[in-house]
């Protein structure tokens, strides 16, 4: 009979913890729907590897405000993203160039696992999403990532502004990643398990 209360109170706490989460896996399995991230990855961890990626991302950050700063859907950010594709490497590699470095930078569009992920005011939870990614060189550096649809990291964007092209649900979460901890590490899980399962 001892048993019963501990028990019963640990068996609440889940069951409302899930009760939280399904709406919160719910919106987020939507959320890559309407983001596009930017990845660069340097070509080492070496400091002029690391400078020189840094440089590269200011230029590509530069370059994709020309040709989709303002896209107000994903699809419409996605077309002028591979539209202008060889453009986005072309600045990469200008700017390698520039600085000492031969032209080895590669941009692609892919879908790539994030994990949870913290920016300067928002946070986005782990899933899939439609990436922009630049490889310099041997890609075995640290990288730097950031939201370039909605435009949360082109220099012209105001951050308010720019989740707003989010559905309410979703730009809730972004928004108060603080209101939302629990549900974002039970998000990591369960993609990991989907992952896992295949």
């Amino acid at each position: 009979m001892k048993n019963i209360l501990p028990k019963s109170l640990a068996c609440g706490f889940l069951l409302a913890a899930l009760w939280s989460f399904f709406p919160f896996a719910a919106a987020s399995e939507q959320l890559p729907q309407n983001i596009i991230r930017l990845h660069v990855v340097a070509n080492s961890d070496s400091p002029e590897d690391q400078a020189v990626k840094l440089k590269v991302r200011d230029a590509l950050l530069e370059e994709a405000a020309n040709w989709y700063g303002g896209a107000q859907t994903l699809e419409d950010a996605n077309f002028a993203i591979c539209t202008h594709l060889q453009s986005i490497a072309d600045a990469a590699n200008e700017t390698l160039m520039e600085n000492g470095f031969p032209p080895t930078a590669r941009a692609q569009v892919t879908d790539m696992h994030f994990d949870t992920r913290h920016y300067e005011g928002f946070a986005l939870p782990a899933g899939t999403y439609r990436t922009l990614r630049v490889t310099i060189g041997e890609g075995q550096g640290k990288n730097w990532w950031c939201v370039v649809f909605p435009a949360l990291c082109l220099p012209a964007a105001q951050d308010g502004d720019a989740l707003l092209n989010l559905p309410e649900g979703q730009r809730e979460i972004v928004e108060n990643p603080q209101k939302y901890q629990v549900e974002f590490k039970l998000m990591e899980w369960y993609e990991q398990l989907r992952s896992l399962l295949g």
